[in-house]
């Protein structure tokens, strides 16, 4: 395909978890090698490929309780390794990426249903300057009773009101982050003058859900504050995202569905007063061989190793309904979700007439989650990537793995190479944070 005369610089983010399951169910299965999910080295690996790949960032999932909402126990998902089957707290492994690379973004996630503002602050900061500005908080309100049985908060927030405690959530943190001024630090050895007292500012904050007197005890970070991704997907997820985010990661199975979401996006941001402040990453799967062939039987092997039970734990777990008692040939209209919404809205677009099976759904879930699965040569995969993006479905993409390191050396070997060819991927960073990265064209 020749190079487009007017090419739409794409932003690539690399999707992780720390643990054996990402949205592929097989990754731990690899028979290829052992997935060293527990090891440092393991991450540190990753973190350097994908700024080998010119990425914009990379960030972690994250969710604070194992899976037990299937059968109401947690014996599937530990027994077979679902989504929630072990993770690892990302904020340290991110510390220890900083310290091996030089330019791409780190992102981690925190719930603003189970902490404080004032420790969101102290971490983001704290990353943003040892990483030289390139922090990233990926804005989680959490969606279930598990997360809520931890911290000793029964029952769990409902969707909306777990949405207007992090609104207020926001609104502290960004005073927090802003109760230093940029030129509050002076560092005057010879006087003795560390900083500016009239540049230190206390917030007192005074909230429904909050109360914080501050100032943070940190200096303001490079970029002020971290890049903020949110995944809302629901109707008040999307207003969240719209007044909050700068990237709003996008879980749709397909380009038609793509569609929708961005348009509505957009319109959101209009109404937020924001038009054109978020761009939209998609997630998608690649299978990557040197024929479609190849790339067919990486895909079968995969989907073998992929046990649907697995899936049925984590999809239960995203629902927030134990739906084990309902026979596996009804179907998913009859999940009655207070979880995730727009992942469920999601599953059930995949058949139009709602016919998809609670069993077919399992392996939907194990597969990927309903990441899209991009299946052929690198050419193929760069091919629909452009496509997505040449369409104004999407601003970019976030690459979930199927295996790990494998997914993201194949594409980082074959992919991005093309993409950088044709003009749609920077061939190297340009420097400045990931703000500058995340605004502007990849140069």
């Amino acid at each position: 395909m020749p190079k487009s005369t007017s090419p739409k610089h794409m932003h690539l983010c690399g999707f992780l978890i720390a643990g054996p399951v990402v949205h592929s169910h097989a990754i731990w299965r690899n028979p290829a090698h052992e997935t060293p999910f527990l090891s440092l080295a393991h991450y540190a690996r990753i973190a350097q490929l994908l700024e080998q790949g010119c990425f914009d960032f990379l960030f972690f999932a994250d969710r604070l309780a194992i899976a037990d909402r299937y059968a109401d126990s947690h014996v599937a998902g530990i027994r077979h390794g679902d989504q929630d089957s072990t993770r690892m707290d990302p904020l340290p492994i991110l510390g220890a990426m900083a310290a091996v690379t030089r330019h791409i973004g780190l992102g981690g996630t925190r719930s603003t249903t189970y902490d404080a503002p004032y420790n969101i602050a102290r971490e983001f900061a704290t990353l943003d300057h040892i990483s030289g500005g390139r922090a990233a908080w990926n804005v989680v309100t959490s969606m279930n009773d598990g997360e809520a049985l931890n911290y000793g908060s029964v029952p769990h927030l409902g969707h909306d009101e777990r949405y207007d405690r992090a609104d207020e959530f926001m609104e502290l943190a960004f005073k927090l982050w802003d109760s230093w001024d940029e030129d509050a630090l002076i560092l005057d050895r010879a006087a003795g003058l560390y900083a500016d007292p009239d540049k230190v500012h206390y917030v007192k904050h005074e909230g429904r859900w909050f109360q914080s007197r501050g100032p943070l005890n940190i200096p303001r970070s490079p970029q002020g504050r971290p890049v903020i991704v949110q995944a809302g997907s629901s109707g008040r997820g999307k207003r969240f995202a719209a007044r909050w985010s700068d990237i709003i990661f996008a879980l749709q199975p397909n380009i038609e569905r793509m569609k929708v979401f961005k348009t509505d996006v957009d319109a959101a941001l209009v109404d937020a007063g924001r038009p054109g402040g978020s761009k939209v990453l998609m997630a998608v799967m690649p299978f990557i061989g040197t024929t479609r062939a190849e790339a067919n039987e990486l895909l079968a092997l995969h989907d073998s190793l992929a046990d649907p039970v697995a899936g049925l734990s984590t999809l239960a777990a995203h629902a927030n309904m134990d739906f084990s008692g309902l026979p596996m040939d009804a179907t998913v209209n009859e999940i009655a979700a207070s979880g995730s919404q727009g992942n469920i809205a999601a599953l059930r677009s995949i058949t139009p007439d709602g016919s998809m099976t609670i069993a077919e759904a399992g392996g939907v879930y194990a597969r990927g989650v309903m990441c899209p699965r991009l299946v052929g040569t690198a050419e193929d995969v760069a091919d629909e990537l452009i496509a997505i993006i040449d369409s104004g479905a999407a601003d970019g993409f976030v690459v979930s793995p199927a295996f790990l390191p494998d997914t993201f050396e194949s594409f980082v070997g074959a992919v991005v190479p093309i993409l950088q060819a044709r003009g749609y991927l920077r061939s190297n960073y340009a420097g400045g944070m990931l703000r500058d990265m995340v605004k502007g064209g990849a140069q």
